[in-house]
């Protein structure tokens, strides 16, 4: 199973049918990304059918250009984790790979333009994620590796006020189970 997010709706890769009378359930093979979109708006909560879960993914991914990015869940010596700001949202540092670079590089690298930080070193992968975006009348969907890294930096973080971000900070487990005004998608890591 998998979790697509468009805003606050969502969509679910499923390879096991769904019942019920107030859920939507389309073929994934047959259904148009168009059709897809307009049916996730509607309902909120869509079910897209496969038969095959190994296929789940890569199907979806041929009904639209997809946009790879990497992001960091960091944690210092504290066992806080590192935030940023953005658009009115809390949200871990992510951002789109480059030509020619590896993910985990591109994580590595996005995640020290958006908070100032050094010294990161990835331990290991944890997931991916998919939300789709709009951008001139078209839709894409980004998939975000995402890497548990560390780091013992111990000084200022810098926030990319170009790319929107008004605050990097460390954040205590006790402070992150506060958190409410997030991206599903980060919702979902945090919840893993």
């Amino acid at each position: 199973m998998y979790k697509v997010f468009l805003n606050q709706n969502v969509i679910i890769l499923t390879s096991e049918i769904q019942l019920g009378s107030n859920i939507t359930v389309l073929p994934l093979k047959k259904t148009s990304i168009g059709n897809i979109i307009s049916n996730v708006k509607k309902h909120k909560k869509i079910y897209l059918y496969h038969h095959n879960s190994k296929k789940l993914i890569s199907r979806f991914k041929k009904k639209i250009k997809v946009v790879k990015a990497g992001g960091g869940i960091v944690t210092n010596f504290k066992k806080e984790t590192l935030f940023i700001f953005r658009r009115n949202k809390w949200d871990l540092p992510k951002g789109k790979m480059d030509q020619g670079e590896s993910i985990e590089k591109t994580a590595i690298r996005e995640v020290e333009e958006e908070t100032g930080i050094q010294n990161l070193v990835i331990s290991s992968f944890f997931m991916d994620t998919y939300h789709i975006f709009k951008k001139e009348n078209k839709y894409f969907l980004k998939e975000t590796s995402w890497f548990n890294m560390k780091s013992d930096y111990e000084g200022d973080l810098n926030p990319e006020l170009s790319e929107g971000i008004t605050k990097a900070v460390w954040k205590s487990k006790e402070k992150i189970k506060k958190i409410k005004n997030t991206f599903p998608n980060i919702k979902l890591l945090l919840e893993s």
